[in-house]
């Protein structure tokens, strides 16, 4: 029996990862807590650098075509342009990015159009908003790209607070405060803004519209009430 680990929305092909669930059969490799797992038979999952176009184990998922899994859809309909984009170079692409492990377990980052790099560092939407969540005051949060001078961006956290928790300087702080007790040093949340997050009508947040945004708030267009991490102490 192979069961599918939750938590991963692929949408086009949404069989190609599982975790090995055999009570009679002791497996190698262990199960990597927070992954997607390994790819299943049939699935023939490569990460490529999207820089290079070379193999890597960090980069976009993408499948390969020589072997074409009999679950991957044969194309869509009337978008001869997207199906290029999607089957270029005989592979299939997800759009998605991870990186795998010694084990093979490959563990999801983000999408291609919603990582984005500070101080030249590659982040992650993805694990900062997965950090903001465990915040008991935090409900939702989607991490985007804030103008900057000095790092060109910075990650900045849209963030709907939990019932019982008003906007304010001090829970700002204390969730900015957790953010970086919890992340990498280069991964450092450097603002926060309340807000309702505006999404599809399938309920995925259109980050494009809080990029959008941002831009429009370093050009002075739009006013934003943001708290940010060079206030804390330490």
């Amino acid at each position: 029996m192979l069961r599918c680990p939750t938590g991963y929305d692929a949408c086009v092909c949404s069989t190609s990862f599982g975790f090995d669930v055999v009570p009679e059969v002791k497996y190698s490799a262990p199960l990597v807590p927070g992954s997607m797992g390994r790819p299943l038979p049939g699935c023939p999952v490569v990460i490529v650098d999207p820089l290079t176009g070379e193999r890597a184990d960090e980069g976009e998922i993408c499948l390969d075509l020589t072997e074409r899994p009999v679950n991957l859809m044969t194309g869509y309909v009337g978008d001869a342009e997207r199906n290029a984009d999607a089957f270029a170079d005989g592979l299939f692409h997800t759009g998605d990015v991870a990186r795998r492990d010694e084990t093979g377990s490959i563990t999801y980052i983000g999408r291609t159009d919603d990582v984005f790099k500070s101080s030249d560092y590659k982040i992650s939407p993805f694990e900062l908003e997965s950090v903001l969540i465990e915040h008991p005051a935090v409900v939702e949060a989607a991490v985007v790209p804030a103008p900057d001078d000095l790092r060109l961006s910075v990650p900045k956290a849209y963030v709907v607070l939990a019932s019982g928790h008003e906007p304010g300087e001090d829970v700002a702080m204390e969730i900015l405060r957790f953010a970086r007790e919890n992340l990498a040093p280069f991964q450092r949340l450097r603002r926060i803004e309340f807000a309702e997050l505006p999404k599809t009508i399938s309920g995925k947040i259109r980050r494009v519209e809080l990029r959008d945004r941002e831009e429009r708030a370093a050009r002075g267009e739009v006013v934003v009430v943001e708290w940010r991490d060079d206030r804390l102490r330490g």
